[in-house]
């Protein structure tokens, strides 16, 4: 697999880089964000991967979350990949903007057209897993995993569905029932079709309740001037789904806080804490 190296900026005396790289599991051609922090030049180094939500790319959080100066004094790596397949066409992936090109969900799709490009679960649990760990000094069996609204959705239900890699998730206002709000069934039904039986292995709420979590105590962010709080993101599910699997989370509601980077931006700093300590 041959990468491609798009950018490299000196950044708190690490590097903040994307990376291009032509994807099986995609069918095409990808980008991710990674920084490295000056530690990474004597050895590997924990990592954080993040998830971005609806709409962004990798530079999203690479330019408006603020995290790589705390990321360097501790010494993690963050791994930010894209959230659809680029640069192919298919019908209707660019009609709206909650579906198809800039809106994977982080689901392996299983309808037509999108289950031969729109992988992304796969994309990020498997191929780009094994391409981070194979070719950069990052330590795989030190992994976190945070994300924002749909990414927030993403991070928690791989980490719900694979606790051996992800060792500490994290969230900023997730669609925590994707199966119960409009977002959700939107995408869960046109990428994997109306089997609500197969959305399950998507849905934080239900994973929990199938899956639990030993891990350390998952912390949430959630901004309560957030004006998808009510109809799409409805933290109190998952808050409801964590106490009945006796799964300890840290919802923490932010006063004045709505859905914006600048909400990200705030508290990036305790989240990247709070996984070091558990890496």
């Amino acid at each position: 697999m041959t990468l491609k190296k798009v950018s490299d900026s000196r950044c708190f005396g690490g590097a903040q880089q994307v990376w291009s790289h032509a994807s099986d599991a995609t069918g095409c051609t990808m980008r991710f964000g990674l920084f490295l922090p000056p530690q990474a030049n004597a050895g590997r180094v924990p990592a954080l991967w993040w998830l971005s939500g609806l709409t962004c790319t990798e530079e999203n959080f690479i330019a408006k979350a603020g995290a790589q100066r705390v990321a360097a004094e501790l010494g993690l790596a963050l791994v930010v990949p894209d959230t659809s397949p680029r640069g192919i066409t298919l019908p209707g992936d660019r009609d709206t903007w909650d579906f198809g090109v800039g809106a994977g969900f982080y689901v392996d799709a299983t309808c037509e057209p999108w289950s031969q490009h729109y992988r992304m679960r796969r994309y990020i649990s498997e191929e780009l897993r094994s391409l981070v760990e194979a070719e950069f000094p990052v330590d795989g069996a030190r992994t976190a995993m945070s994300g924002h609204s749909m990414g927030g959705h993403g991070a928690l239900t791989m980490a719900l569905s694979m606790p051996g890699w992800i060792r500490s998730v994290s969230a900023f206002a997730p669609i925590a029932a994707p199966m119960r709000c409009p977002w959700g069934e939107k995408a869960l039904a046109g990428y994997l079709g109306q089997d609500r039986a197969a959305w399950a292995a998507y849905d934080s709420t239900a994973l929990v309740q199938s899956r639990g979590w030993s891990g350390p105590p998952i912390l949430v962010d959630q901004g309560e001037a957030d004006p998808f709080l009510a109809t799409q993101l409805r933290p109190e599910l998952l808050e409801q789904a964590f106490a009945a699997a006796k799964v300890p989370l840290h919802l923490r509601l932010q006063p004045g806080y709505d859905h914006g980077y600048h909400f990200v931006s705030t508290f990036i700093e305790d989240h990247l804490r709070h996984h070091r300590a558990h890496l």
